[in-house]
Formats: structure tokens, sequence, C-alpha cells
């Protein structure tokens, strides 16, 4: 990273910025461009790893994609705010970011339960949470395998 100043590595931290997201875009492999998608997201971290949850639908694009190349990178980005100046130079946008790579993995049906868990904990305050299994059935899960993560911040005071 460049801007050295501006790189968190806590991982504290850069589970807080994790915790204030609501969207991560993942970016696979396809042919001739990245394919970079937005999506609803659950994360946990234990023992060092962190682990991203997402759901989608049992077929398509994203889990071809998956299937041929399992290699991911994701991005997640929050606490947006414009600070103007006097000249257009002067401009600038406070952020706090997240980026890694992984792996990817689908997730057998016994542990789609506990990985929604982890997505519903992202975005409600609830402990638990019911799922049909009528619906269960129809969705894909997989889990992002984090390797390698780094955070970034601007906060003007």
């Amino acid at each position: 990273m460049r801007r050295k100043d501006r790189e968190i590595i806590d991982i504290n931290e850069i589970l807080s910025i994790v915790r204030k997201c609501d969207t991560c875009r993942i970016a696979l492999f396809d042919k001739e461009y990245p394919y970079i998608v937005p999506m609803s997201f659950g994360c946990n971290y234990d023992t060092g790893k962190l682990e991203l949850y997402f759901h989608c639908a049992s077929e398509g694009l994203k889990l071809d994609l998956i299937k041929n190349n399992k290699h991911a990178a994701f991005e997640m980005d929050c606490s947006h705010k414009l600070v103007t100046g006097e000249s257009a130079c002067d401009y600038t946008m406070e952020f706090e970011s997240v980026c890694g790579q992984g792996l990817i993995e689908i997730l057998k049906a016994e542990e789609k339960k506990d990985a929604l868990t982890f997505l519903m904990k992202q975005y409600s305050d609830a402990d638990s949470f019911q799922f049909q299994d009528r619906i269960m059935d129809k969705i894909t899960i997989f889990k992002l395998n984090v390797q390698s993560i780094t955070g970034k911040r601007l906060i003007k005071k």
C-alpha cells in the first residue's frame, strides 16, 4: 500500500470496519474481464481466520465462475463523507475500506444454517433466526476463506 499513513493492519480495527459495512463486492475470474458483484454477506472470525459468507441462487454465472476457479478478491467500504474545500483540489472523501483475497468453497446442506446465521448477524441484533427448509433447499451458500486482508482509512480531523 502506497499510503502507509492510511493503512490499517490491526485485525480488530479491520473487523470493526467489516461490521459497519452492508455490502461486500467479490471479484471472480472470468474469461476476458474480471467479474465483480456486490453481495450481502456475513462474517466469522475465529482462531485467527476470517470467513465471509454469501448466498445466491443454485445456478448462474457466479457459481459457474467459482466452479472454474475458487480464487477471489473482495472489497467493502463504509463511513463515506464528502469533504469540501475552497478549490476542487481541496475536495476529498472520508472512508474506511477492507480489501483481501481468498479461496471460495461451496457449503454442504448441513452447513447452511450456521452460515446464514453469520449473514443475518451482519444485519440484525437478534440472537437466533428461523430458516425455512423449502427455501434452504433452493439456495447455495458459499464461504470465502480469507487468506490476505488489509484495511484503509481516511478520516479528516
